[in-house]
């Protein structure tokens, strides 16, 4: 069995302030060994569940955030960015059997973490044919439509609510809660656990885990800033809503990515 990790940093265990999320900041340290613990523990449920090759995306801002000497030996670490339209899922294609996602986070315009954002912190919502979309949204349906269904998630609980309002046979494992500014968080050692013990039954239940891609997808942004949007309206296809909203409708997931990589 072949599968994919996804490692972000904003939805692990203790991660609330964006200084944290930076490399090189006195906070990102201790952050970035819970963001490689809980990527080894997904690791370490794969394992278990009868993984044999294993490919973990170190998905965070810099691409560079991990200890690479703490992951099992089956394991392949993916650091730096490609620069194609997969993004934080650069690399996955239909050979893969599941896609999971470690340390995600709320989307933009939610109030479950006080680290929620899409993408990058410039726009207020995203949108997908009228609701509001994340970064798990956006890549589980682009590795969907390689076929490669997305079976397990960890990181805020909020987000968790927002999976399964697509797929409730997903395993969620919820790490931290938003409480406005702060967040409460798990032992790193329950986080970690839990993970593990996420994945393994995730992966035994992957059968039951595959989404609905809409055929055709408006892709919506609402940006902080009018200059943004104004810039973002100019992309072919692109048309302005309002002096702060852009919208594109993508034929498919691939144009979507595609599109998002200059708007978003």
């Amino acid at each position: 069995m072949k599968v994919y990790i996804s490692v972000d940093f904003e939805g692990i265990s203790g991660s609330t302030s964006w200084n944290s999320t930076n490399l090189g900041d006195i906070e990102h340290g201790p952050l970035a060994r819970e963001m490689t613990l809980e990527a080894v523990a997904a690791c370490k449920g794969a394992i278990k569940a009868g993984a044999t090759e294993i490919y973990v995306k170190d998905a965070h801002d810099s691409g560079r955030n991990m200890d690479l000497s703490l992951f099992p030996k089956e394991v392949k670490v993916i650091f730096g960015w490609e620069g194609s339209p997969a993004s934080m899922v650069c690399g996955l294609d239909s050979s893969f059997d599941a896609l999971m996602f470690v340390g995600y986070h709320s989307p933009a315009g939610s109030k479950g973490n006080p680290l929620s954002h899409t993408m990058n912190r410039r726009n207020n919502i995203v949108k997908f044919n009228g609701k509001i979309a994340s970064e798990f949204l956006m890549h589980a349906f682009y590795g969907q439509s390689l076929g490669v269904p997305s079976v397990f998630i960890s990181g805020d609980e909020a987000l968790c609510g927002h999976v399964h309002e697509y797929n409730s046979h997903i395993t969620a494992v919820a790490v931290k809660e938003g409480l406005g500014n702060a967040t409460i968080n798990l032992a790193p050692e329950m986080a970690q656990e839990k993970i593990c013990e996420g994945v393994y039954h995730a992966l035994l239940n992957k059968d039951k885990c595959h989404l609905d891609v809409p055929d055709s997808i408006e892709l919506e942004i609402s940006f902080k800033d009018h200059f943004d949007a104004l810039r973002a309206s100019f992309f072919p296809g692109v048309r302005m809503l309002d002096e702060y909203t852009v919208s594109y409708m993508a034929k498919d997931m691939n144009d979507l990515m595609t599109a998002k990589m200059f708007i978003l």
